[in-house]
């Protein structure tokens, strides 16, 4: 990994964020135009191109459902529970939180009330890796906040089938409907519908940089959780920290992909030697080695700064998806941590385990959305309802001060629909 001495926090941060390559965006447009047109044939088209996979149907049968279940083991079915079980805890709680309220001011009724949306697609990576833990951690918020129709999208294999621990773990999690379309593709079948796919209201998931840039260009039409691109992990250390744990989790969170974000934050030179020595003699001789070696290669870093405040500054300003703290007082350097978009405490809270099993969400926004918004929750499936009412004597009342506003803004018809209900 390269080891930079950041002198300039502000300097050295503008020059990390990742730029998607303009070829990317005229691919993506091309499909989304496409897929738009042509519908499931355009579909069966790029999963012919991708995947190698030539499809009939894209919705998996019942039939494809209980085979699945056949080749899963019980021992992971029960892991999948477990999992499930930790997250609908957390979700029940937050959802517990948000009560109906009605407001009466001065004669002026304002009732606020939370509701599901209707439906939601949720995209499930396939292609490098399996992922049914993202299964998990987009349906079951969505459950929990009462989704009436929950839709799986993801990657088929060359033989046009989705892996069977994916497609039972969105039937344990409650899936209405599962297809085997992945890419842009998939998003563009969300956001417009074909004869197949219905549209859906809301998109989520995570995705690599073609979904992540499809999600942002359909955006326009249909609602995104997030742009949750490739992984980022930051981890800020000082000289407490265990180098083996740091280099371990680097590697743990740079398996992912090629174009995973990956570095470490620190103010020893000591420790970033060591760090740098562990994953030099570790990465040939791990499993994933050729993405591990390609990530921490052209995207990874060990930026030395002069002191803990500069730590906290760059750390905020990367706004890292994942930023574990592994120092001697991890709280502490919590409290002044605000961008990223999870935040784990201590030498033993590796971003691995939140990933499955500690009951927090692992889809979290990247390329420094943090800074606005943190995990996909039961909140991204719920929407506000407002309904107001009042009466001719309130219109009255406020009707002097409602004219001043129509008069500054010149909407004068807005006062007249008003003054036509007074007089």
């Amino acid at each position: 990994m390269k080891i930079i001495r950041v002198t300039n926090v502000e300097k050295f941060s503008a020059q990390i964020l990742p730029k998607q390559p303009q070829k990317n965006k005229f691919i993506v447009e091309t499909i989304l135009k496409n897929v738009q047109k042509n519908g499931d044939s355009a579909i069966r088209k790029y999963e012919k191109q991708f995947s190698g996979a030539k499809i009939t149907s894209l919705r998996l049968s019942q039939n494809e459902i209980r085979d699945a279940f056949s080749k899963v083991s019980e021992n992971k079915i029960n892991a999948i529970r477990q999992a499930k079980l930790r997250l609908e805890k957390t979700e029940s709680i937050v959802k517990s939180i948000l009560k109906n309220k009605t407001i009466n001011t001065d004669g002026i009724k304002i009732s606020k009330k939370f509701t599901p949306i209707q439906s939601v697609g949720c995209y499930i990576p396939g292609g490098l890796a399996r992922y049914p833990s993202s299964v998990i951690m987009s349906v079951i918020p969505a459950k929990i906040a009462g989704v009436k129709r929950i839709v799986i999208v993801s990657p088929p294999n060359s033989d046009g089938k989705i892996d069977p621990l994916t497609v039972v773990t969105a039937k344990i999690c409650g899936a209405n409907e599962i297809y085997r379309v992945g890419g842009a593709q998939a998003i563009a079948a969300l956001s417009y519908g074909t004869k197949s796919i219905s549209k859906v209201d809301k998109i989520v998931g995570p995705g690599g940089a073609f979904v992540t840039l499809a999600k942002s260009m359909v955006s326009e039409r249909t609602s995104i959780d997030m742009l949750a691109g490739p992984t980022e992990l930051g981890i800020i250390a000082d000289a407490t920290a265990n180098p083996k744990y740091i280099a371990l989790d680097l590697i743990s969170q740079s398996e992912h992909s090629k174009d995973t974000l990956c570095y470490l934050i620190t103010n020893s030179e000591k420790l970033a030697k060591s760090v740098d020595k562990i994953i030099t003699d570790m990465v040939n001789k791990i499993k994933r080695s050729e993405f591990v070696k390609t990530s921490l290669k052209d995207n990874g870093f060990i930026a030395i700064c002069k002191n803990n405040s500069d730590m906290i500054k760059l750390a905020n300003e990367l706004a890292p998806e994942h930023l574990q703290i592994m120092t001697k007082n991890p709280d502490t350097f919590g409290t002044k941590i605000t961008s990223p978009g999870l935040v784990l405490l201590g030498h033993n809270t590796p971003s691995s385990a939140s990933d499955y099993l500690l009951g927090s969400n692992h889809i979290l926004p990247t390329n420094r959305f943090g800074k606005t918004r943190g995990s996909l929750s039961v909140l991204d499936f719920i929407k506000i309802n407002t309904q107001v009412s009042t009466s001719k004597s309130v219109l009255f009342k406020i009707s002097k001060h409602l004219e001043i506003f129509t008069e500054a803004e010149g909407l004068p018809n807005h006062y007249e629909a008003v003054r036509g209900r007074i007089t």
